[in-house]
């Protein structure tokens, strides 16, 4: 009986605690349901966001377009939340896998000796960017998508990549991309 009430003292002791608490200083974390027109308008952003990048580059040089790709990847990825599960379409063994920041930026651009067989994938000349999604899973506050990206260079030669994306949101409410695979379409010899 003793503890029992020692239990209810405390709790009663902490619900004055958090009482007491300046507004500021109160937080509740509440998951937050993801939409369809989210993840299409991310999607979309996403594809900008690579057209601009390209055409900054053949603008006014890697460096500026790597100024770009920073803001890029610090919007629309989840790398502040921890690492980002990213497979990039043109990478190779032993740096297939892009967890970190550092490794996204120099897959967009290279420049990164780190990473050396970069040649900066968003610096190709892409001209145009469509998502065709096959399916979008809505699961709360995360969500996953699967389709074609279908990406236009100068040329106007198309380049499809088959791509997975996982998008959460994080404490400000806003959507980013905690996973994206990317690879070739499959083509038999």
């Amino acid at each position: 009986m003793k503890t029992r009430m020692t239990a209810i003292h405390t709790l009663a002791a902490l619900a004055l605690a958090a009482a007491a608490l300046p507004a500021a200083a109160k937080s509740v974390v509440v998951n937050q349901a993801i939409g369809e027109a989210e993840v299409l308008a991310a999607q979309q952003a996403w594809c900008k966001a690579l057209v601009d990048i390209s055409t900054t580059g053949d603008k006014s040089g890697q460096a500026a377009a790597k100024a770009l790709a920073e803001k890029v990847i610090d919007a629309a990825y989840g790398y502040q939340m921890g690492g980002v599960l990213f497979k990039p379409t043109l990478t190779v063994n032993p740096q297939t896998f892009r967890t970190t920041r550092a490794g996204a930026l120099a897959y967009f651009v290279g420049g990164d000796t780190a990473f050396p067989k970069d040649t900066g994938f968003a610096l190709k000349g892409w001209t145009k960017c469509e998502v065709a999604n096959a399916a979008i899973f809505l699961a709360g506050d995360s969500a996953t998508t699967m389709g074609k990206v279908n990406i236009t260079g100068k040329d106007g030669k198309v380049t499809t990549v088959d791509k997975t994306w996982k998008f959460v949101k994080d404490d400000a409410g806003k959507l980013r991309i905690v996973v994206h695979h990317s690879s070739l379409e499959y083509s038999p010899k």
